[in-house]
């Protein structure tokens, strides 16, 4: 069916991020992410002003990504766009504009599984990235999502561990917060740990049974920590600051190789993927070379582009689903909740 001309409009709402792709076959020719800077005064993202922010930014991202591609809203096969989950204003923006697309153009709307899409990232056709072989294991990380999951085709998925309470990128930027870093803080915590002492401080890690993971404890340690320290020396964060920082790291990458070797043990899988925005991170990059080495994983990386919120992932999920003729009815609504 690839031989034919099949071009797909991706949107993706769920956050901060506008984002809209357009994909041709599995190629994607355009890839726009219009981001939300003012967030970043508030130290995280405040929903009532992302929900505004896409409904100033979704027709000119959207303009721009046909543009880009070279081609018209008439070539268009179909819309697909992030059903859920993310935050209730942000998919409505997406959600409403995609069906009136949709509906105008008179072509299918396909909606999408945000979850499901960063694992499906990996097989955008990419010159120099190898698409994992069913079944794989995906690990996915980012500010509001931390899960294993085992990936048995395109469409059918099993959650075998998720966080039971905070998201490993919000770890990472309370930790920051905690430092006075800006937000969103894991990528310059991934800088400096690069020039820090792992080692330095210990830091215990959370015991949850299973596949499962906790990090609400760890931000709790971290918090106490830098109070009692910064107690006994006003100007303990300022003189240590990348060894803290390399020490969080380390522990961080810890807890998840742990649950991912686990995860190769109970389920006899060797093939690792991962996605979402901290899979940007370079000590996990590292760590999972390493594991390559040492534990025969073979590992899959995405495109930089295609780990933190887009709608590349979204396009190629829409294509996936083209092919099956997998559409929705005009009637579908967002879910902030949307299980893989």
């Amino acid at each position: 069916m690839s031989s034919q001309n099949i071009y797909i409009l991706g949107i993706e709402s769920s956050c901060d991020d506008t984002a809209a792709s357009v994909i041709h076959n599995g190629k994607i020719l355009s890839n726009v992410i219009a981001s939300q800077k003012i967030h970043e005064e508030y130290g995280g993202v405040v929903p009532e002003l992302a929900s505004r922010a896409h409904q100033q930014n979704i027709v000119p991202v959207v303009n721009q990504a046909l543009e880009r591609a070279g081609i018209t809203k008439a070539q268009l096969h179909a819309v697909a766009f992030t059903r859920g989950p993310g935050l209730m204003g942000s998919l409505l923006v997406g959600t409403s504009f995609a069906k009136s697309l949709a509906y105008g153009l008179n072509i299918p709307l396909i909606d999408v599984n945000h979850m499901q899409a960063h694992i499906l990232a990996h097989f955008i056709d990419e010159e120099g990235f190898d698409k994992p072989e069913f079944p794989f294991l995906a690990m996915t990380i980012s500010g509001g999502h931390t899960q294993i999951v085992k990936v048995n085709s395109y469409f059918n998925m099993d959650v075998i561990g998720e966080t039971i309470d905070d998201a490993v990128g919000e770890a990472y930027d309370k930790s920051g917060k905690v430092l006075g870093l800006g937000y969103p803080a894991g990528p310059e915590i991934d800088k400096r740990a690069q020039q820090g002492n792992p080692k330095a401080f210990q830091f215990t890690k959370p015991k949850v049974d299973g596949l499962n993971f906790s990090f609400s404890g760890l931000k709790t340690a971290i918090l106490y920590f830098v109070k009692r320290e910064t107690d006994k020396n006003p100007n303990f964060v300022k003189e240590n600051l990348n060894d803290i920082c390399a020490s969080i790291q380390y522990t961080i990458i810890g807890i998840l190789i742990d649950k991912l070797k686990l995860a190769t043990r109970e389920t006899g899988i060797k093939q690792i993927a991962i996605g979402g925005g901290v899979s940007a991170n370079s000590g996990i990059r590292q760590a999972l070379k390493d594991g390559e080495q040492k534990f025969g994983w073979k590992t899959y990386v995405p495109k930089f582009e295609f780990t933190t919120d887009n709608a590349a992932m979204i396009a190629i999920v829409g294509y996936l689903k083209y092919l099956e003729n997998d559409f929705a009815a005009h009637d579908i609504t967002a879910s902030a909740r949307l299980k893989i």
